[in-house]
């Protein structure tokens, strides 16, 4: 029997998370639903905190309760109704215009201690007190606390000769304090709350601005990929195709050869496709990192192979190669597009009779310089096509990956008075991280 296994239901391991107290339980399911119950109906809440201390009042009034503190026994009923009233009726509007509540209630409290009626409605000033705190400005503050404490001055030189005016004024004074102070923390709370929700807000937002510019640099970087494996094994094979088609009637044997040649080239760009497609499956049971082999990610050693397809195609190609030196994957990928793309471009427009020269120098710490030159005429056009509405892939392309270095893409005609074209790429060295 394993130690998991000997466990008693009732046990817990000294791992598990520490369940919830089922009495925090509670209260939390109580005050969120009271939290609920406000934003759905606010004007209800008010209601019910307004009835609760009007229902008190009115109690304090009709049970006699009053007379046990008052001053003057002999008030009539009607003023202590009216005073009972008016010290919480106002209270219905604590949040939407809390000092007016003050202000509303200030003249009962006034008459409250100058009558001797001392009320115990009137420490629903504390209230009052606690919403301005809560909801508006320090200098609106600091008026409503002086004009809840003076009531109570009033009553300290209005009856000297029962409590005098430290029993009258002081602690009064304290409570209206305190009520203040808690209702800053409590607002102080809301506004720490309410920068942390929003704060995990923009946090989300960008999140997502991340996630879609990093989709958009994935969007284009399987573009290129496409339009690299894509284009160029499509002008291999126009090329091948062309050239079977004139010796299919004059040297079946080349045209033979030139049908393999179609075969290969088609096989080589499935199987690259393939590869790029798997590394872009995003369910791949068994397989949680891309392996080597899934990878399309052609190295400067598949340079012989591309120069070899290219001559096939019907483009003579001439490589020189100035030095050695070890480049990492990222710029031997950018090297290996770069010819690419040039030779694909003068197989598609630089005519019959085109040549090509490659020639490829390398620096010291990466650095590497590759010309590609050739003397097409350009292939006359049938008919004028539309440019594509984004302008095409193959330059911009190039230029995006140079970029990814530092480096520098030069493309163009060559100068008069050569016929031509010319693409000069630049990769600086690397600098350690």
């Amino acid at each position: 029997m394993t130690r998991d296994q000997a466990r008693q239901p009732g046990d817990r391991h000294p791992t598990d998370p520490r369940p919830p107290q089922p009495l925090t339980q509670y209260f939390q399911h109580i005050t969120q639903q009271a939290r609920a119950l406000d934003r759905r109906h606010p004007l209800l809440w008010d209601l019910l905190v307004t009835g609760c201390f009007v229902t008190a009042a009115l109690i304090d009034y009709t049970s006699g309760g009053w007379k046990n503190v008052t001053e003057n026994p002999t008030l009539p009923g009607r003023l202590i109704l009216t005073l009972s009233l008016g010290l919480s009726v106002p209270l219905l509007w604590r949040r939407t215009h809390p000092f007016a509540v003050v202000l509303a209630m200030a003249p009962f409290a006034f008459i409250n201690t100058w009558t001797g009626a001392l009320l115990q409605a009137s420490h629903i000033l504390l209230v009052a007190l606690f919403n301005v705190a809560l909801r508006t400005h320090l200098r609106t503050l600091l008026w409503s606390f002086a004009l809840a404490v003076a009531p109570f001055v009033v009553a300290a030189f209005r009856y000297p000769a029962e409590q005098g005016p430290e029993q009258s004024v002081a602690p009064p004074a304290m409570s209206l304090a305190f009520s203040a102070v808690v209702g800053i923390a409590v607002r102080t709370r809301q506004e720490y709350l309410a920068s942390l929700v929003e704060r995990a807000r923009q946090l989300e937002v960008e999140r997502d601005q991340q996630l879609q510019l990093a989709a958009a640099a994935e969007r284009a970087r399987i573009a290129r990929e496409m339009h690299d494996i894509i284009g160029h094994n499509l002008s291999v094979i126009t090329g091948l195709a062309d050239g079977g088609r004139y010796a299919a009637t004059k040297n079946p044997d080349r045209a033979t050869q030139a049908l393999d040649a179609i075969a290969t080239t088609s096989r080589q760009a499935l199987a690259e496709l393939r590869r790029l497609l798997d590394v872009l499956r995003e369910d791949r049971e068994g397989h949680p990192e891309p392996t080597a082999e899934l990878a399309p990610q052609p190295s400067l050693t598949d340079i012989d192979h591309l120069i070899a397809g290219v001559r096939a195609a019907g483009l003579p190609v001439h490589t020189t190669i100035l030095g050695n030196a070890p480049l990492p994957p990222g710029r031997q990928l950018t090297v290996y597009r770069v010819i690419q793309e040039a030779l694909t471009n003068t197989l598609k427009h630089g005519g019959p009779g085109a040549t090509s020269e490659v020639v490829m120098t390398y620096g010291a710490s990466g650095a590497v310089t590759v010309t590609v030159t050739d003397t097409g005429r350009g292939a006359p056009a049938p008919a004028p096509a539309p440019a594509p509405v984004n302008g095409g892939r193959g330059l911009p392309g190039m230029r995006e990956r140079t970029a990814l270095y530092d480096g520098t893409l030069e493309a163009g005609p060559l100068p008069h008075p050569h016929q031509g074209w010319r693409v000069h790429l630049h990769l600086p060295e690397e600098i350690p991280q």
